[in-house]
């Protein structure tokens, strides 16, 4: 709702979304004040993490060529403000992993597009171009946070360009045709666009720019469901049904094949419609609720980590108070009881998944705020504690106590509840321990 004001969520799903580019004035230069700044790049290179290539690139565009001036090492400032001073572009990647407002921002809109939302930020020096006209495979949104910049944004030219797979390579002037949208986004407004539009964004000569680009939607269609589902439906079939294994004619390929595409053959007729009757009873051995787990563990492995507020750190593993003290380790039993008042942290942090070997609890607690840093995490689930995760899913957001779950013995009970606690997956309704 922040993001697209004073466009209400619905019109810009409705009209916008996967169909055309939107743009918001909002005369407001102090609208996205506190997500990032100039100051916090510059405290991110000051923080000895930046590494170019891994974390930032130093790129620039003239006269239809694009370059990227990447050394080797550590982001020191005086050698990349040199490279701004001299006319490049800055591109940070991954600024959730150094600012903890993008952090936030971006964890709440992966829960709202129930995709990964990742981010770059661009710090462009006034009178410059750092990329090549292009178009990407996400849903862009640019949020102009200081200075201004010069945007044209291109329609798809093909059919094939629009919502693609894959980004396009560099683009020349001469490829492009005349902008369907131009104009000069300063601090406060936003420019959206689906994937598959062309764009290129230039700094005029009295301002420099530092945009956000966040992103959405990349691999996360129906043709990528498929690709995971179809396989997966060929396997069952193959292993329930005889006519999937039973041999093609003998004498096939002397009459299919493209050489013989324009001959008139019954049997061609009758290989053709074989194949039409395979590939429509596909559909009744599709595992599609399985194929949807598993790009939920997918996209589970994608997330951040959730943000913590105090309260939630309070009642978590995060604010447990186990600690060195007066010569000894002191207040480390996490003692779970019957009566304790427990619910998930957050309730899209986790995924049950039925795998050949055996139940798993993807979750996200673990992850890295770097993309992929971390392998995925999971638990191996006893099958009889799934009642027990799918109970306090539709319990949330309420409390429920221990003694609730629909566990065999109070024993199963309190261990489920310590492992999960034990994740960062759980929080207590009051701290375990009183400090």
């Amino acid at each position: 709702r922040w993001l697209v004001a004073p466009v209400a969520p619905g019109e810009f799903l409705g009209r916008h979304w996967e169909r055309a580019p939107l743009l918001v004035r909002r005369g407001d230069p102090g609208y996205y004040a506190g997500l990032f700044s100039t100051a916090d790049f510059d405290a991110a290179l000051r923080g000895g993490e930046v590494h170019f290539g891994t974390h930032l690139d130093v790129t620039s565009y003239a006269e239809g060529v694009r370059e990227t001036h990447n050394p080797s090492g550590r982001a020191l400032p005086a050698v990349v403000w040199d490279f701004y001073q001299n006319g490049c572009s800055l591109r940070l990647l991954s600024p959730q992993a150094f600012s903890p407002t993008v952090w936030h921002f971006l964890s709440i809109l992966q829960e709202h597009f129930g995709s990964m939302a990742g981010a770059n930020t661009y710090l462009t020096p006034p009178g410059t171009q750092g990329f090549a006209p292009h178009y990407d495979d996400i849903e862009a949104f640019v949020l102009q946070l200081e200075g201004k910049k010069h945007w044209r944004v291109y329609s798809p030219r093909t059919d094939a360009e629009v919502l693609p797979q894959f980004s396009s390579a560099n683009l020349t002037q001469a490829e492009l045709g005349e902008p369907m949208l131009e104009t000069v986004l300063e601090a406060g407004d936003l420019l959206y666009f689906p994937r598959g539009f062309i764009h290129q964004g230039d700094c005029l000569p009295d301002a420099h720019s530092l945009h956000i680009t966040v992103s959405s939607y990349q691999r996360n269609s129906w043709g990528d469901f498929l690709e995971k589902l179809l396989p997966a439906a060929l396997q069952m079939a193959l292993e329930e049904d005889v006519e999937y294994r039973q041999g093609l004619p003998m004498d096939y390929l002397g009459y299919m094949g493209v050489t013989n595409s324009d001959a008139v053959d019954a049997r061609r007729t009758a290989f053709m419609g074989k194949v039409q009757s395979l590939i429509k009873k596909l559909v009744n051995y599709a595992p599609i609720d399985a194929a949807v787990d598993q790009r939920a563990k997918s996209f589970l492995h994608d997330c951040l980590p959730p943000v913590l507020t105090q309260s939630e750190k309070a009642q978590s593993m995060y604010g447990f108070p186990a600690r060195w003290q007066d010569g000894g380790p002191c207040d480390v039993d996490i003692l779970i009881t019957k009566d304790t008042q427990v619910r998930l942290l957050r309730h899209g942090i986790i995924r049950l998944c039925n795998e050949e070997a055996g139940v798993m609890l993807y979750y996200t607690t673990e992850n890295s705020r770097v993309y992929h840093k971390e392998e995925p995490k999971f638990l191996e689930i006893d099958p009889e504690y799934t009642d027990s995760i799918e109970f306090l899913l539709s319990s949330y957001p309420n409390h429920v106590s221990v003694d609730t779950l629909p566990c065999e013995t109070l024993e199963d009970k309190i261990s489920l509840a310590t492992l999960l606690f034990e994740k960062g997956i759980l929080t207590t309704k009051k701290p375990l321990v009183q400090v």
